[in-house]
């Protein structure tokens, strides 16, 4: 059995529902409009018989679903406006892995979940290479949303990525710019280059430090040769005349 009330707070409508279903099926429904029961199923024919001719019971349903419950729900709302109410604006970014790959526009930090999230080109809803997701949660309690866009490969100026947010009445609308597309993407070239320079460098510093050795190995040879002990030795100690 479902019983209860539905109440739009702009328009003021209030509808009321009284339904019992069996078996995973629905069996008897209360028509709110003629305060008749409907059978959904022949088995039910003969209690909306009965239920029709209660007309205090009917009297009751009517009094409950269109003044009793809708009052409720209107202090509840006001009870908890301050969480049912509110609205949280999203970061909007433009995402890429590779150069290659699809643009992601993605929205996270909004409340509530009422959300759209959707690509135009010149103003009009794309619906073609459009990968839209779902709306998912985030640990603080808000939510996020995310749609993928195939490289165009006309004008990126004439599309946008747009959100809209239940509650708020202007709309969210990020150009499709390449200088706003944040990316982990590194082109391989930029880290080849300076290894292969540090490579490079390690290289000459190893020949210098090889060619400084050998130029020490020569002059201590030079140095410490017999002849040139010998004639030192002749002038530190001259032979008498």
């Amino acid at each position: 059995m479902m019983e209860g009330c539905e109440w739009d707070d702009e328009t003021g409508d209030v509808n009321g529902y009284d339904q019992h279903g069996y078996d995973g099926e629905d069996f008897i429904v209360l028509d709110t409009k003629t305060w008749t029961w409907v059978a959904a199923q022949q088995q039910a024919v003969v209690i909306k018989q009965e239920w029709d001719k209660d007309k205090a019971r009917i009297e009751d349903l009517k009094n409950y679903l269109t003044n009793e419950c809708p009052d409720w729900l209107k202090k509840f709302v006001n009870y908890g406006r301050s969480s049912l109410m509110r609205t949280d604006l999203p970061t909007v970014s433009l995402l890429q892995k590779t150069p290659s790959s699809r643009v992601t526009c993605h929205a996270t930090g909004f409340y509530p979940n009422r959300a759209m999230m959707f690509w135009r080109k010149d103003g009009e809803e794309l619906h073609e290479d459009v990968d839209n997701g779902e709306i998912l949660p985030n640990h603080d309690g808000s939510f996020q949303i995310s749609a993928d866009l195939q490289l165009p490969s006309d004008d990126w100026g004439k599309y946008d990525c747009v959100f809209q947010l239940s509650g708020v009445k202007e709309d969210i609308v990020t150009k499709l710019d390449k200088r706003e597309i944040k990316t982990n993407y590194v082109n391989p070239m930029n880290t080849v280059i300076p290894i292969i320079a540090i490579i490079a460098a390690l290289v000459l510093l190893g020949l210098a430090v090889i060619g400084y050795k050998k130029y020490r190995g020569r002059k201590s040879t030079c140095e410490t040769s017999p002849e040139n002990s010998s004639e030192l030795a002749e002038e530190l100690n001259p032979e008498p005349t």
